[in-house]
């Protein structure tokens, strides 16, 4: 069991501001106790896995190890707060996530043809011209911005909500909205005005979203949303809740989890101006350097499973029904996977990262997130002279969804 210290750490959102401190911790747990008992005060124990390996046998165990109804690191007082809001459901929303088989495979299959590659090409001209006015942004700021709030979090905001049909003028409330869902013990992120922070952000996204399915049901486009809002299961229309709660972790993770990966990516090509420089030379090392901006940045810290049934992992004793959290920032880390994986190389082959999850699970919009960051890279990089930091970098304090809110940066572009 990992002493109360390090556990407390770990649940701690402060813990994953500070990268450096966090890979100190995983290294430490690979190393020593990586299934590691943890009782942290005010959260419910767990088992914290660190190894690639080991995240590798659960996520392949679907019918062992389950989504529901454990997700994500709450604590205590978060968990009743949910109940209370929801009159005793551990899930504000069901989605994609937080299914098991068999609904995880048929909701999966409601949209999976939008996210496949054949769909996706026919998209990646619009992609490309929302990218190119991204860096002619960038490049109109003067040769000196925040990467991260000024270009970062737009352009992908700006391709998903494309995508699902939103309005433009209605995409920095979607970007507020996912800020404060995500980021909700950030200071920078959370809610302030309101009590009961993340039910009210799920109302407001319930409100919003509700709107557009009474919409598309009524007048269907040739959009995501109207996919989703006349889907069918057994020639019945999937009900309101579950509609909207497509919408959210389409809105949400569609766009948050990308902008983390390029901005990331940006800041380990120019702590690493070797890399950039051979990327300059030759752009068509960039799907190849995207995958391993991918691996090295991980924005998705961690995930739950619940056991099933009980079950030996690396010789720890699992019982039924406790949770079990996936960190895949420590198995793209894991010293026995990757050669020399503190290092960022932008043609590390094989990179077989654990990022998007991996088997019934996998990330739903991976090659969307391919997409969107090999444009915009091949579109910075063309006409990037120089770049330099400006300031120092300040990561999202929260243990979910982590990554770079500020990177300010000196450049030159032609």
């Amino acid at each position: 069991m990992a002493d109360l210290a390090l556990a407390n750490e770990l649940t701690d959102p402060e813990t994953y501001g500070n990268e450096a401190r966090l890979h100190e911790i995983y290294s430490h747990l690979r190393a020593n106790d990586p299934v590691s008992w943890m009782e942290p005060e005010g959260y419910r124990p767990y088992w914290a896995v660190t190894k690639y390996a080991d995240i590798m046998e659960i996520s392949r165990q679907n019918e062992q190890f389950l989504n529901a109804p454990r997700l994500t690191l709450l604590d205590i007082e978060q968990e009743e707060e949910v109940r209370r809001f929801t009159g005793g459901s551990d899930l504000l929303l069901r989605t994609l996530v937080n299914m098991d088989m068999p609904d995880h495979k048929i909701y999966r299959n409601l949209t999976l043809e939008w996210f496949q590659p054949k769909n996706l090409n026919s998209f990646e001209e619009r992609v490309r011209e929302i990218a190119k006015v991204s860096i002619d942004k960038m490049a109109d700021l003067g040769g000196e911005c925040d990467f991260a709030s000024d270009i970062g979090i737009w352009y992908p905001l700006h391709v998903i909500m494309m995508i699902l049909g939103v309005p433009e003028e209605d995409e920095p409330m979607m970007l507020k909205l996912t800020q404060e869902l995500f980021g909700s013990n950030d200071p920078d992120m959370q809610r302030k005005e309101e009590t009961d922070d993340v039910n009210n952000i799920i109302t407001d996204f319930f409100n919003y979203f509700g709107a557009v399915t009474a919409d598309r049901r009524a007048n269907p486009k040739d959009d995501l949303s109207s996919v989703i809002a006349n889907a069918e299961i057994n020639g019945q229309l999937i009900n309101d809740f579950e509609a909207i709660s497509y919408y959210v972790i389409t809105a949400t993770a569609g766009h948050d989890t990308t902008s983390s990966t390029s901005v990331g990516g940006l800041l380990a090509l120019m702590e690493n101006p070797d890399e950039l420089a051979k990327l300059k030379r030759d752009p068509s090392l960039i799907p190849g350097a995207i995958d391993e901006m991918i691996r090295w940045v991980a924005p998705v810290q961690h995930f739950f499973r619940t056991a099933k049934e009980d079950y030996v992992l690396r010789g720890q004793e699992i019982k039924a029904d406790e949770g079990v959290v996936m960190f895949y920032a420590s198995g793209n880390r894991d010293e026995e996977i990757f050669d020399d994986p503190f290092k960022f190389k932008i043609d590390r082959s094989p990179n077989r990262h654990l990022a998007f999850g991996y088997g019934a699970h996998l990330c739903l919009g991976q090659f969307l997130a391919k997409l969107e960051m090999r444009v915009l890279y091949e579109e910075l990089i063309k006409r990037l002279d120089w770049i330099e930091l400006a300031g120092e970098p300040a990561r999202t304090k929260s243990s979910f969804v982590s990554g770079l809110k500020s990177l300010p940066v000196h450049y030159k572009m032609n």
